[in-house]
C-alpha cells in the first residue's frame, strides 16, 4: 500500500461524541445490568457543585472534552481539563497527588503503574458494565497484584513490516522463512532491525527473545514477579542465536543500524523486512508495505511487548466515586472509545472501534494481530533497572562478544542490582 498520512477532524469527532453520549444508555437500560450498580447511572446522579479535575495531553483533549461535556450536562458536575505535556504527567502525578494538589484522573502509560502503586497514588478502577469489551492483554497491563488500577483505551506493539513489491504479502512463519524470502528478493538487506546503534535495543529485539521462551521477568497468575526470567537454557539459546546473526556471524543484525538508518533503508527499498512500531509508518511514504506478526526464531510464539494507554484515578481524590462514574459511563463506551481513537489513532483496547478511517487501516490490523500475541511490558518498579544491563549485553553480543558468557554475566549483574 502506498501511504500518506491525513489529519483527523477532531472537531467533528467531538461533536459526534457529544451527541452520542447525550443519547446513550438510559436509566432503565443501565439498571438492568448488574455491573451498573457500582456507579449507578449517569442520569440518576446529581453531582451539582462537585468538580473533577482531569489531566490530559493535547492529542487526547478533544475526545475527553466531548465526554466531559455530556457528563456535565447530565450530572451537574464541573469537569476541569488541564492540558499537560505527556512527558510531564508521570512525574507531576507522583509529586502532586501526595500533597492533595493532583488531579482526580490522569491519562498515562501502563508501565507507570508499578511506581504509582508503590507510592500509593492510584486507586482501583471499576471497568463497569462493558468490562468484557476490553482486550485481555490491555486489562492484564493495568492489573497489579490482582487488582485493576486503570481503564485501558489503547495498545501499541511492534510488528514485522515487509516490502510487498519485494516479498509479497504472505507472512513468514519463521525467521528462516523470512531471511530466505528477503535474500530471494534481491534486496541489499534481506532484513534490518533498529539496535539503537551501539546502545542496544532489547525492546525491539524482544519478540525474537520470547520465541526462545526467555521472558524478561517470570509471570505468576498473569502478574510479573521480580524474578529475572531470561536466564538459563532459554536465555543462552537466544544469546547464541543473536551472536550467530551478529556482526561476526551472518551480519543480519548490526550495531550500525539506528532508528533513522533503519527507516531510511526500508523506505528506499534496500531492506525487505524490518521490525517497527506504528509510529514509524510516516517514514515509509515511498514504499508499499504490509504489517504482519513477527516470525518465530526460537520455535515459540514471538511475543512483543504491548504498551497500553489508560486512565488512572488518584488515591487522594475527594470524588473517587464520581471519577469512576465518569470512566465507566462516559469513557468505557463505544462512542467515547471511537472518539479517542479518532483523535489520536492507536490500536484500540476496546472491541468494536472502527479503524477504517486510519491512514493505514490494513496496517492497523497487522499491528493488532501482533499485539494480540504479545505480552504487557512489565509495570513493576524493577523494570526500570533492566534496560541498561540488557541493552548493553545485546549490543556486545551483536558486536561479537561471547554470547553465553556475556548473557550470563548480564543476568548475574542484573539480579544482584535488583536484590541490592
Amino acid at each position: 500500500m502506498r501511504n500518506t498520512i491525513g489529519k483527523v477532524a477532531v472537531v467533528a469527532t467531538s461533536v459526534a461524541l457529544l451527541a452520542a453520549c447525550s443519547s446513550g444508555t438510559t436509566t432503565e437500560e443501565a439498571s438492568s445490568t448488574p455491573e451498573a450498580s457500582a456507579s449507578e447511572t449517569s442520569s440518576a446522579i446529581d453531582a451539582t457543585g462537585l468538580t473533577l479535575t482531569i489531566w490530559v495531553d493535547e492529542n487526547r483533549q478533544p475526545a475527553v472534552e466531548a465526554a466531559a461535556a455530556a457528563f456535565e450536562e447530565e450530572t451537574g458536575a464541573t469537569v476541569e481539563l488541564v492540558q499537560k505535556n505527556f512527558d510531564d504527567l508521570r512525574a507531576d502525578f507522583l509529586a502532586q497527588v501526595p500533597t492533595g494538589e493532583g488531579p482526580d484522573i490522569t491519562i498515562g502509560a501502563h508501565d507507570w503503574l508499578g511506581a504509582f502503586v508503590t507510592d500509593g497514588v492510584v486507586n482501583t478502577v471499576d471497568l463497569g458494565a462493558n468490562a468484557s469489551s476490553f482486550s485481555q492483554v490491555a486489562v492484564d497491563a493495568v492489573t497489579y497484584d490482582g487488582q485493576v488500577y486503570g481503564m485501558p483505551y489503547s495498545t501499541e506493539a511492534i510488528a514485522l513490516i515487509q516490502n510487498t513489491d519485494l516479498v509479497g504479502e504472505d507472512a513468514p512463519a519463521t525467521w528462516d522463512d523470512m531471511i530466505k524470502a528477503g535474500k530471494d528478493s534481491g534486496a541489499k538487506y534481506p532484513f534490518c532491525i533498529n539496535t539503537n546503534g551501539a546502545t542496544g535495543d532489547g525492546y525491539t529485539m524482544y519478540p525474537f527473545q520470547t520465541s526462545f521462551g526467555a521472558p524478561v521477568f517470570v509471570q505468576e497468575g498473569g502478574s510479573y514477579t521480580s524474578e529475572v526470567g531470561m536466564g538459563g537454557d532459554a536465555g543462552e539459546a537466544f544469546a547464541t542465536w543473536l551472536g550467530e546473526n551478529g556482526e561476526k556471524g551472518t551480519g543480519l543484525i548490526s550495531t550500525t543500524i539506528d532508528y533513522a538508518t533503519n527507516n531510511e533503508l526500508f523506505n528506499s527499498g534496500k531492506c525487505a523486512f524490518t521490525v517497527q512500531g506504528p509510529w514509524a509508518l510516516g517514514d515509509y511514504a515511498d514504499v508499499n508495505f504490509k504489517v504482519n506478526p513477527v516470525p518465530s526464531a526460537g520455535g515459540e510464539t514471538a511475543a512483543p511487548f504491548v504498551g497500553v494507554q489508560a486512565f488512572y484515578v488518584s488515591s487522594q481524590s475527594e470524588n473517587a466515586l464520581l471519577a469512576n462514574t465518569f470512566l465507566t459511563n462516559y469513557i468505557a463506551t463505544p462512542d467515547a472509545m471511537q472518539a479517542l481513537y479518532d483523535a489520536d489513532p492507536r490500536l484500540p483496547a476496546y472491541e468494536g472501534v472502527d479503524t477504517s478511517s486510519a491512514a493505514f487501516p490494513e496496517a492497523i490490523e497487522g499491528f493488532q494481530a501482533s499485539a494480540d500475541q504479545g505480552v504487557p511490558m512489565p509495570s513493576i518498579p524493577e523494570m526500570g533497572s533492566v534496560w541498561d544491563y540488557w541493552n548493553a549485553a545485546e549490543s556486545k553480543i551483536i558486536k561479537g562478544a561471547d554470547p553465553v558468557k556475556t548473557w550470563n554475566k548480564m543476568i548475574t549483574d542484573l539480579t544482584a542490582a535488583l536484590e541490592g
